[in-house]
């Protein structure tokens, strides 16, 4: 393994979970390093666009990480879409692949069901704050290792009268995500859960 590497890569996960700008004294503090090699460091992740200098000296992630960022969404989308399109089918309703992005909950992948009178049109990019609607609450339930849960359910929090599943992605390295259902009219949680905990199983599955 490339210990230079990666000390990189800790320095860019550290200025993600950090939400704000560092300085380099601080940096290298959090990572136990050398502060002359976090510098250098720094200096070749700016070169790359994956960090930026601020005018005081403070650095945080680059633009460049959002590009990285937005090629990983594809990919999701096309591992989770086999496993969202049976998941559609079983249940009758709107199946979804929702990703944690930038502190609110993110579809990358929706699949509608094809025999179904009428159902939710969820678009892929909508948002929602993590800690509203099942899709959201469930990937902070994958992040708090509640093994006790299996599912989230939801009634009218995101829109009225709809009704959600959800179920996290647990075991998929860098990805913090959920996998759920979101219908007009109520179902009976009891029954949808296992099939969602069984998809979202299929995805992490996938994506491990």
């Amino acid at each position: 393994m490339s210990k230079t590497l990666d000390r990189g890569l800790q320095l860019l996960t550290l200025l993600a979970d950090s939400g704000g700008k560092l300085t380099i004294t601080e940096a290298a503090t959090a990572l136990g390093a050398n502060r002359a090699a976090v510098y250098r460091l720094a200096a070749t992740l700016e070169v790359h666009g994956l960090l930026r200098r601020a005018p005081d000296g403070r650095i945080s992630l680059g633009f460049g990480a959002l590009r990285l960022a937005g090629a990983v969404h594809p990919l999701l989308r096309q591992a989770a879409t086999p496993v969202l399109r049976k998941l559609a089918e079983q249940v009758g309703a709107t199946a979804h692949l929702t990703v944690a992005d930038s502190g609110e909950a993110l579809a990358v992948a929706v699949v509608e069901p094809s025999w179904t009178a009428y159902h939710v049109a969820y678009r892929v990019g909508s948002r929602h704050p993590l800690d509203r609607g099942a899709a959201g609450r469930a990937i902070l339930l994958g992040k708090a290792d509640a093994g006790s849960r299996d599912y989230i359910a939801s009634e009218g929090e995101l829109q009225a009268g709809a009704h959600g599943v959800a179920a996290p992605v647990r075991g998929a390295v860098g990805v913090e995500a959920s996998v759920g259902v979101v219908a007009l009219g109520e179902f009976d949680p009891a029954q949808i859960g296992p099939h969602v905990v069984a998809a979202a199983h299929e995805v992490s599955r996938l994506l491990a």
